[in-house]
């Protein structure tokens, strides 16, 4: 079997340029590529990475091979994948099948590729790995020591397989980890998603009615941005105590079908699907936009949006416009895929270097702990994330307090007055 399936090789000077580039603002990431070159803990391990291939996620797999891992990767959304730094990883010698525009068929057969090299570890962005473990490549799972996902949307998939009684092997939930969701989901999630749209359209977000569908950590970061960007926000939620914290951050918060009305940019980031269908596309003014920042392409509900649509067509890059009858035009980004990504180059790579660190850290934790672990679904543990949230601080020359004997006794006793 080949060692890759990508586009073009030769591509690999200009993908090596982008990892350098990111490599050299991660400073947490490189402090634990120092020490697994140095102790080689993974060696003998294969490990299988379904994961947005582009330069940041690129050098991830680079510290992973450093600590000894037989690393085999692809993407996890076909619009993602950045081809020269497919070929600039497959030229480091690691195992790459992936390329930018995959069809269906493609994306599957990229996934069986990685897993038909038999991983024991998996890290999984939105759980495509674990589903295919769990259906048609079912007897591979058995050598799965266990693994870690990236992704809220993941996470939720992994829990209704755990609550089932179907979880075939052990995974973390990196994005519960407070050094994810914190500063990914909110800081990243809300510049990146704004960095693809604002690149995408060239057009002023100030003055305007944004709609966040979803206020979750991403919902908050992509409204906290908005709001920076001089928008008025309209949060729409199905969980009462979101909707109200929303309420008194300061943003509107109505009925989706309300919100259709007002709406200039509409932005869903819930990891559900079926946020804006064609209810709500009758109800938009002409010229607005429509994106979603969710894992995957199901949040706008693409068939409906062409039911109720005369013509589709690109008029811009990474733009479709969808003529209703009335003559309203509707527009619709990155084919409703993740637009940060499928339009830009994802999270800043200072906020990804503490998400990949926990996910480095959280795959040497199964390699080394796997077997003892229950088929569940675990959370990382408190001094995984407190490293990485120690090692940040050291790179940004920040020093904090440390408590006391006295004041560690105080608040860890019941007794005292």
């Amino acid at each position: 079997m080949s060692e890759y399936i990508i586009r073009d090789i030769n591509l690999h000077e200009e993908g090596r340029l982008k990892i350098d580039w990111v490599r050299a603002h991660m400073p947490v990431l490189n402090a634990i590529r120092e020490e697994l070159t140095r102790e080689q803990p993974l060696r003998g391990i294969r490990l299988a990475m379904s994961i947005h291939l582009e330069a940041k996620t690129a050098y991830l797999a680079e510290v992973l091979s450093a600590g000894g891992a037989d690393v085999a990767v692809t993407g996890s959304n076909p619009l993602s994948t950045q081809d020269d730094v497919a070929a600039a990883l497959a030229q480091r010698g690691i195992k790459v099948y992936a390329w930018y525009g995959a069809t269906p068929e493609e994306y599957s057969e990229h996934l069986r590729r990685v897993l038909s090299h038999r991983p024991q570890v998996i890290i999984d962005d939105g759980g495509d790995l674990v589903h295919m473990l769990h259906t048609e490549l079912r007897d591979y799972a058995g050598e799965v020591l266990g693994g870690a996902e990236e992704t809220t949307t993941g996470v939720l998939r992994l829990r209704a397989l755990e609550r089932a009684g179907k979880l075939l092997f052990p995974m973390l939930a990196v994005n519960d980890a407070r050094c994810k969701y914190l500063f990914d989901n909110r800081y990243g999630t809300g510049e990146s998603t704004w960095s693809g749209i604002l690149r995408t359209t060239n057009l002023v977000t100030a003055g305007k009615n944004v709609v966040v569908m979803g206020y979750g950590w991403c919902g908050k970061g992509v409204a906290m941005r908005a709001k920076g960007l001089g928008a008025r926000v309209i949060i729409c939620e199905v969980d009462p105590v979101k909707a109200i914290e929303a309420h008194m951050d300061g943003f509107q918060v109505m009925h989706s079908e309300q919100a259709a009305r007002e709406g200039d940019i509409f932005i869903t980031v819930s990891g559900c699907r079926d946020l804006l269908r064609e209810r709500h596309f009758l109800r938009m003014k002409d010229g607005a936009i429509m994106a979603n920042a969710g894992h995957f392409d199901v949040e706008i509900n693409i068939p409906e949006l062409e039911r109720v649509s005369t013509s589709r067509r690109t008029v811009r890059k990474n733009i479709e416009e969808f003529m209703l009858p009335d003559g309203r035009r509707l527009y619709l980004l990155a084919e409703g895929r993740l637009v940060n990504l499928a339009a830009g180059d994802g999270h800043p790579a200072e906020i990804m270097d503490m998400s990949f660190a926990l996910q480095a850290l959280a795959a040497l934790y199964v390699a080394r702990h796997g077997r003892e672990l229950e088929k569940k679904v675990y959370n990382i543990l408190p001094e995984i994330d407190r490293r990485v949230a120690e090692l940040k601080l050291q790179s940004l020359g920040i020093e904090i307090d440390k408590l006391t004997e006295e004041q560690y006794n105080y608040i860890n006793d019941w007794q005292h007055e």
